[in-house]
């Protein structure tokens, strides 16, 4: 007997009629999807009828929290047969496990390479049930993240009308918001206050580093960037993201009534004996404003340079720039690669009561004794370049420019440099090689650069394997020979002896198979022969063979070291050096 269409049983349930199915095949035509999707994009339909019709089209079981199926069992250990992030970016839940046979909820039964995936994940025959996307991830939400009870019981507490109470802030005597007290009164409302308070805890206990609330039309969206990545966070009810996002411009000293254009500001709060910067910056979409704190948290920041990802050879080679009397030092990489760490670790590591060290930032965001610090704000004629002509009156020794931007800061850093100073900066560049030609665009003559340069360097971060999850592989081929490639090793490691390892997930890394990042560096010290070069033509390829018969190597080297180290995973190291060879 034939199979039912899915039209065909979404009419016979009464769900649509026969000329909403007629305009759906219509669209399906013009726009290739599904017809469920089609139905679900016209509005003639809701997500749960679409499953509900899918199943009875399968034969496959329908799962939602209302018949109990979608409630994954306790004690089974499901969150370490299926990893947190696979769940969501697949959108699959974990049931139960009965006689090697797992039960999975998810949203399309008929996806094989997907069913193919679990059985290679979990070990196991799977057995389907369908639900509907927008269940799965709120489950995913509850069942991994243990940690969303602190918010999800400051919602509920709020919404059940009982024992409502209100909290007042706490501030420390030099005005930071103290989130370990706060006074208990008996009126009702705070409940801004209240969520504030617990999502911002809950992003310090999970080691975010942003928090992204933002409202869209039919749901709010609450992230966590955890390690470089966004996670799913439960979301506040939508009538109350304009009263968060006002409780959140007080602290920073923003204007409330201004909803149309962005505004930036910050505030400070104490919280587990820690001092945390919080920066703010709200911005105006179609569906109101978005807001994103990032966290700074200076007891987060260990300035170490030998915990920083290091190989010795390059350790020792920047630490022999940084030493040096006068010169240009680089470092390039994306926003959010670690590139002010690296350097206030340098600068911490070279620091003594002899040297005066001066540093222009935008923001400040590492503290530093011992090192006169400055904020640059061109609203009133503060930048770089003019920052910089004060500070060589201020009889500096090192001076660490946040950022080149323009050719003015450039040749206010090359003249720095000239008259006896060490200058260290950053440039955006996709590798060191590449600051070169960016400096002379800008204006810099080769031989002065040539003779001024001492160390190029650039740096991304990954993600590191949590030591007690990870999963140790014989690695295939086609890794073993890009591996013997691109690893810049000598003598190459023996094939038969590699080990490599990929991410799990345990209840120690939050299911996320990683914990906490390291830095991979290229470092290319300006030998002699790079000297002529740059003199020349600047040529980058005949630099980087310059660099490597220096006994350099670059990103991907670096990212295939850590690799056989057993640090990180083959696929994140990947992914963070794409373009890199």
């Amino acid at each position: 007997m034939p199979r039912k269409l899915l039209g065909e049983i979404m009419i016979a349930s009464g769900w649509i009629n026969a000329d909403q199915l007629a305009k759906a095949l219509k669209f399906q035509q013009q726009n290739p999807c599904l017809i469920g999707e089609a139905l679900i994009k016209m509005h003639f339909a809701n997500e749960e009828q679409v499953a509900m019709a899918l199943s009875k089209q399968l034969g496959i079981p329908y799962a939602s929290k209302e018949n109990q199926i979608l409630n994954p069992e306790k004690g089974q250990g499901l969150d370490k047969v299926l990893p947190e992030k696979f769940a969501r970016d697949n959108a699959v839940i974990p049931l139960f496990v009965e006689n090697n046979l797992l039960a999975v909820a998810m949203t399309d039964p008929a996806n094989i390479l997907l069913i193919d995936n679990l059985k290679l994940i979990s070990g196991m025959e799977i057995q389907p049930y369908i639900s509907t996307r927008a269940q799965i991830l709120k489950i995913i939400d509850s069942f991994y993240q243990a940690g969303t009870d602190l918010i999800d019981k400051v919602m509920e507490k709020s919404g059940d009308g009982k024992g409502e109470t209100s909290e007042t802030d706490v501030l420390t005597p030099d005005g930071k918001l103290d989130l370990d007290k706060v006074i208990i009164g008996a009126s009702k409302g705070a409940q801004s206050i209240k969520l504030i308070n617990a999502i911002v805890k809950q992003a310090i206990a999970e080691r975010a580093s942003d928090i992204h609330l933002e409202k869209f039309d039919e749901k709010v969206s609450l992230r966590f960037r955890i390690d470089g990545v966004l996670y799913e966070r439960s979301a506040p009810p939508g009538d109350i993201v304009n009263a968060l996002i006002s409780r959140v411009k007080i602290l920073s000293k923003l204007d409330v009534s201004e909803r149309r254009l962005p505004q930036d500001g910050s505030y400070s709060i104490k919280y587990q004996n820690r001092i945390i910067e919080v920066r703010v910056s709200v911005c105006p979409t179609v569906f109101g404003e978005k807001m994103v704190q990032r966290l700074l948290d200076k007891g987060a920041v260990e300035l170490n340079i030998e915990k920083l990802g290091f190989e010795p050879r390059q350790r020792d080679d920047f630490l022999k720039s940084a030493q040096a009397p006068h010169g240009l030092i680089f470092l390039t990489g994306p926003t959010g690669s670690g590139k002010t760490t690296t350097l206030g670790a340098v600068l911490n590591t070279i620091k003594s009561p002899e040297i005066n060290i001066m540093t222009l930032e935008d923001p400040v965001e590492i503290k530093m004794e011992g090192i006169s610090q400055v904020q640059i704000k061109p609203e009133i004629g503060l930048t770089f370049a003019a920052g910089l002509r004060s500070f060589l009156r201020q009889d500096p020794d090192v001076i660490l420019v946040g950022e080149v931007r323009d050719n003015e800061t450039a040749e206010a850093c090359l003249k720095a440099a000239m008259t006896g100073h060490l200058v260290l900066s950053t440039l955006h560049t996709n590798s060191a090689i590449e600051a070169i030609a960016r400096l002379i665009d800008m204006g810099i003559e080769n031989y002065l650069l040539a003779s001024t340069l001492l160390l190029l360097a650039a740096q991304r971060l990954v993600r590191v394997l949590c030591m007690d999850c990870k999963q140790p592989y014989r690695p295939p081929q086609d890794e073993i020979d890009q591996c013997m490639a691109e690893c810049m090793l000598t003598p190459l490691p023996d094939p038969a002896k590699l080990m490599f390892y990929r991410a799990k997930g345990c209840p120690k890394c939050v299911n996320m198979g990683y914990n906490r990042r390291k830095a991979i560096y290229e470092v290319y010290f300006n030998t002699e022969d790079m000297k002529r070069i740059i003199f020349k033509d600047s040529d980058n390829h005949k630099l980087q063979e310059a660099a490597a018969k220096g006994g350099a190597w670059n990103l991907r080297a670096s990212g295939w070291r850590k690799v056989i180290a057993g640090v990180t995973s083959v696929d994140e190291m990947l992914s963070v050096t794409v373009g890199e060879r």
